[in-house]
Parts: structure tokens; C-alpha cells; sequence
């Protein structure tokens, strides 16, 4: 906790840093006062030696900073798709009666501001909020009533995952935290650091055909070589943990459960590509997983499994945290790099690509949650072994995050190649209702109907079906959903989180939003413009954010004619 009398120490301990400790500082401030003040901008600005217009620029980038008085508690609630189907507007405008405040954004009585969130990464527990109060660190609370956010808050929610043949999670795992000594002392790491040489680590990931479990599916082994062939004596390993994407959760689940496993996967990265340095950004939504990540390194080092000369080799490493403050589109790898250099979080063009040219202009190998779990089980097990699970295009265990009307949203292990209609009816206890839609892959996916979920469930399968795969999220609607609000919910998540940088995307993303608010009564020719501005988006954005923003759309537009049509 940091009192606002002890904020002038903690800032100067920033002193001798640069503009990379900005978020940091940010983020000290804003806990001390509720928000950053122009006095503390000043003072930021002094201890870091960055100018106040770049800070207030910064401040003005991230959705969860603020640059004015709130409330002594920020109350904000998600009203994304999955959280909407159980109440989440109920529960915002019912807080915001009993405060009596004219809506979301205001403040009452100097106690209560209260806000609309994106995605919180909390569907299996819909409706979620995530709540801040001066002085403390934050709290996301599950399954929320207007009561549960003016009472006693309790945010703790722990619900086991996985079965007995999981590989990446853990169903011993009941209400903590797996400790290292339930962990095991990194026997993989171990067998790599004394057995293996960096590049019999990189060979067995290439053979294993493990690819990137965050959506863009690139061979993790050959991203590896890459980085660790690139010329520069420094080198990184990132962790993006920045899932931020409406109806995915599953890397907060690994982080929260098995943050070990997690640990352990980034040493071996780390090893592979010749580096000493780690840096974990983990979204600013998820301060539960950042605070047991923060023990998991605590508790590793103190054991010599992480920091220096771990296991009385000659091998070091230290691993940073770096919490994010509000902004999707630093799931992208090289907004994520501008992010933690202190910057807003604008993606950079390729090439050059991060493997030569990543964090400070560095050689840089970023890979997701997911993926780096998977690395303790294929060095300590073989590549093998990982292909024995899956499909030849699609080796090795995947996640899945489930949510909407099924009978157990939640994480799911599954081995590629299974169907979707099995999984649902098997893994979720089946659809709640009668199914009116499945969308695959994120809010940046695409709809299958109830005749087309016999797919299994494989990267292959699913790019011939005309589908996405993507990070793995599966949002499922049944009749009762109005699809006309779902799209209409995710073109203003895609508004708001375009960062601004190229015109297709800020542009694009507000004309997709104007035409879906007028679904219920769309006007003759609009069917024609969401699909001209999404493809203007598809082709010309800089990055995958403008890439995939009218996915669903077009998705729906194929799948859902109807709702496109002007009445004559």
C-alpha cells in the first residue's frame, strides 16, 4: 500500500531510471491519489527526465489511468458480450441508481465513481468488475450484484481446472495457487541447462511443431533461432500477458493456477535465446495473477530456480513484471515493446521484425502465456511426447476458453481434432437453450451454426471451414441472444480500442459502430458499407487489431443476412 505522504520517496526511487519506468511511476501515483495530478506529473517528469506533454500523452492512452479526481473507489463494470447475457447493464445502471449518478463516468459524493470496462478476461464468472480503491491495490470481483459492489468486496474466486490427463492444468488445484513445492524444483530447466546445449533446447521445440498459442499460430522454435542468431550481445525474452480480448481468459487461469509452470517456461526461453532478462506485461486488469506471479518469483528465487547463477550454474536470470494500464492493443508484440519503453501504445511497422529489431531495438522473442507453458513438458519430456497429443498440424495440448450460455463456462484442456459439437455437449455440459450461434476465435473470430459444429477443433479444420481458431476463445449464443446487440457490443470494443495510428482502423472502426447502432432499423446499402469499410479495414490497417476488427461482422454479414436487411 502506498499512502500519499510516502509517494515523494517512492518516486524518487525511480531516480537514475528513464522513460521505461514511466508506467511503473504512473501506476504508484495513481494508487497513492486515485489520479495522476499535475503536481505529480511534474514530479514524474522531473525523476524521470521526461517531458510533462509525452506523460499527459501517455496518461491519455491508457484506459485505466486518470488524469482527474475520482471517486475514493473506481467502480468499473464490464458490459462486453458474454457479461451482457447475465445482467451486466442491470448491474451498472442499478449502481448507478442507488449512487444516484446520472450514468457511467460520474462520481458521487466523492466516495463512488463508477465506469463501463471492456472485457475484464473474468467470463466464466460474468458479470464482472474490477475495483479500485485509494491506497490499495485493485480487486476484480466475479459474478457481481449492485450489493457485492456496495458492501464488504470479496474477490476471491478459484475454480479448478482441468482433469487427469491434463498436461497444462492442474485439478489438485482446488483453492490456491500451486506453491513451488507442489511445483517440483524445474526439473526441465534443470535437464537443460546441464544436458542441453541453447540450440538442442530450440531443435527439440522446432521438432515438437509447437506454434503460438496467442492467435497468429508462428513456430515458436524457429522465432527462437531467430532471435538467438540475430547480432546484438543483449537480447529479451518477453511474456505477453496481455489477453485482452472479449470472451478469452485462459492465460489468466495458467497465471493464477500454475504460475510456476509459467515461470519455468520463461527461463527456458531465456536460455535457448542467450538471455540474462525476462519481462512479463501482464494486463492491468489481471492484479490477482500479477500478484501471484510476483510470489511465484519470490518464492523461485529464494529456492535459486530464478536470479543468479540459478542452480549453481552460470546461467542468470531476472524477471521483470510490468503491469499494463488499459489498452487491447497491446496484445500486438510491438505496441507491447512501446508500452513498456513508456510510450503510448502504438504498433510499429514491419519489418523489421522483433526477433532483430524488438524491446529498446533489441533482439527480442515475445510469445504468450500459453505457449510458454508448453515448454517444460517438451524439454523435459521430448517433442515426442508433445506430438503425441493433437493433430500433425495441431500437435500438442490446447486451451480453450468457454463461455456464454453453456452449462459450465470455463478453461478447458483439449487434444486438437476433437469435434465441437462433442466438446460442448461432453466438456461444458452441452448449450443452454437451443444454440443459435458458436463464435470461434475471440470477438475477432467468426460465427458457425448449429449445422457447422462438427468441425474438430484444429487450426487445419477450421481455416478450411472458412473459421478461426485464433487464441481459442469460444462464445457460445442461444436463442434468446439478440446478435444485433452482440456485433453492436463488439464494434464498440473495437472502436474504443483502436489506438488511433492509421486512418483504415480509427476511422473504419467509427463508421462499423454508426452503422451497427441503426441495426434495428438499417437503412437500404448498409449490408454493402459494413462490408466495404471492413475490408478497407482488413487489407489497409497497420496492425491485427484493424486487421480482424469487422471479422464477426463480415462473419455475420454471410451467416446472418437478415439482420442486414432494410425494409422495403
Amino acid at each position: 500500500m502506498i499512502a500519499e505522504r510516502d509517494i515523494d520517496a517512492t518516486l524518487d526511487a525511480y531516480r537514475g531510471r528513464g522513460r521505461e519506468a514511466l508506467l511503473p511511476a504512473l501506476w504508484d501515483a495513481q494508487r497513492a491519489y486515485g489520479y495522476i495530478s499535475p503536481e505529480n506529473v511534474h514530479r514524474i517528469s522531473h525523476v524521470l527526465r521526461v517531458p510533462e506533454a509525452d506523460i499527459y500523452g501517455v496518461i491519455g492512452f491508457y484506459t485505466l489511468f486518470h488524469d482527474a479526481p475520482t471517486g475514493r473507489r473506481v467502480i468499473r463494470v464490464c458490459t462486453d458480450p458474454t457479461c451482457a447475457l447475465v445482467g451486466a447493464d442491470e448491474v451498472l445502471h442499478g449502481l448507478c441508481e442507488r449512487l444516484s449518478l446520472s450514468g457511467a463516468g460520474s462520481t458521487a459524493d466523492g466516495e463512488y465513481t463508477v465506469e463501463h470496462s471492456p472485457c475484464l478476461g473474468m467470463c466464466d464468472y460474468a458479470p464482472a468488475a474490477l475495483v479500485s480503491q485509494r491506497g490499495e491495490d485493485d480487486i476484480a470481483l466475479p459474478s457481481v450484484t449492485v450489493d457485492d459492489l456496495l458492501g464488504a468486496w470479496n474477490g476471491d474466486y478459484f475454480r479448478p481446472a482441468g482433469d487427469d490427463e491434463s498436461v497444462l492444468l492442474d485439478p489438485s488445484l482446488s483453492t490456491a495457487p500451486q506453491t513451488l513445492a507442489q511445483y517440483g524444483e524445474y526439473q526441465a530447466l534443470r535437464r537443460a541447462i546441464f544436458d542441453l546445449s541453447p540450440e538442442a533446447v530450440i531443435a527439440e521445440v522446432e521438432a515438437s511443431g509447437l506454434i503460438g498459442r496467442g492467435g497468429a499460430a508462428f513456430p515458436t522454435g524457429l522465432k527462437w533461432k531467430f532471435t538467438r542468431g540475430a547480432a546484438g550481445e543483449l537480447k529479451y525474452v518477453v511474456c505477453n500477458a496481455d489477453e485482452s480480448e472479449p470472451g478469452a481468459f485462459k492465460d489468466r487461469v495458467l497465471m493464477e493456477h500454475r504460475p510456476h509452470l509459467l515461470l519455468e517456461g520463461i527461463a527456458l526461453a531465456a536460455y535457448a535465446v542467450g538471455t540474462g532478462k525476462a519481462i512479463i506485461f501482464v494486463r492491468g486488469e489481471y492484479p490477482k495473477a500479477t500478484a501471484i506471479l510476483a510470489s511465484a518469483i519470490q518464492e523461485a528465487e529464494a529456492a535459486g530456480l530464478l536470479g543468479q547463477g540459478i542452480m549453481g550454474s552460470e546461467f542468470s536470470l531476472d524477471i521483470e513484471i510490468r503491469r499494463g494500464a488499459g489498452a487491447y492493443i497491446c496484445g500486438e508484440e510491438t505496441a507491447l515493446f512501446e508500452a513498456i519503453e513508456g510510450k503510448r501504445g502504438f504498433p510499429r511497422m514491419k519489418p523489421p521484425y522483433p526477433t532483430t529489431f524488438g524491446l529498446f531495438g533489441m533482439p527480442t522473442a515475445v510469445n504468450n502465456v500459453e505457449t510458454l507453458c508448453a515448454i517444460p513438458g517438451i524439454v523435459g519430456q521430448g517433442a515426442d511426447w508433445f506430438r503425441s497429443f493433437g493433430t500433425a498440424e495441431s500437435a500438442g495440448a490446447k486451451l480453450i476458453s468457454v463461455s456464454g450460455h453453456v452449462g459450465r463456462p470455463g478453461v478447458y484442456e483439449i487434444q486438437p481434432g476433437i469435434t465441437l459439437r462433442a466438446f460442448l455437449a461432453d466438456a461444458c455440459q452441452g448449450v443452454t437453450g437451443e444454440l443459435k450461434a458458436v463464435l470461434m476465435g475471440g470477438a475477432a473470430g467468426t460465427f458457425l451454426l448449429p449445422d457447422e459444429i462438427d468441425v474438430p477443433l484444429s487450426f487445419e479444420d477450421l481455416r478450411a471451414a472458412g473459421g478461426s481458431f485464433g487464441s481459442g476463445a469460444i462464445m457460445v449464443f442461444n436463442q434468446t441472444t439478440d446478435l444485433r446487440d452482440v456485433l453492436r457490443r463488439l464494434g464498440l470494443f473495437f472502436q474504443h480500442e483502436s489506438c488511433g495510428k492509421c486512418f483504415p482502423c480509427q476511422l473504419g472502426t467509427q463508421r462499423q459502430v454508426e452503422i451497427l447502432e441503426r441495426l434495428e432499423a438499417p437503412r437500404a446499402g448498409d449490408r454493402q458499407r459494413l462490408l466495404d469499410v471492413g475490408m478497407t479495414m482488413t487489407e489497409a490497417s497497420i496492425c491485427g487489431l484493424g486487421h480482424t476488427a469487422a471479422m464477426a461482422v463480415m462473419s455475420a454479414l454471410e451467416k446472418f443476412p437478415e439482420l442486414f436487411e432494410a425494409e422495403a
